[in-house]
């Protein structure tokens, strides 16, 4: 579920509060994050840090 949102945050080229807090979520769900999910994350840091996925922020 992590990867498949960081796939929609990187489509989007956003990172939603709504994308944000579903990560957060599944991540406090499942207790453990996989190497799978590890490795979308970092992909996702990674954009964010070049700049090529922007953070909005909350309302």
């Amino acid at each position: 579920m992590i990867r498949q949102l960081v796939e929609k945050a990187l489509y989007i080229k956003r990172l939603t509060p709504d994308i944000e807090n579903e990560i957060n979520y599944e991540l406090t769900r499942l207790g453990y994050i996989s190497d799978v999910d590890y490795e979308a994350l970092e992909l996702l840091m990674t954009e964010m840090d070049a700049g090529r996925i922007e953070l909005v922020p909350n309302p």
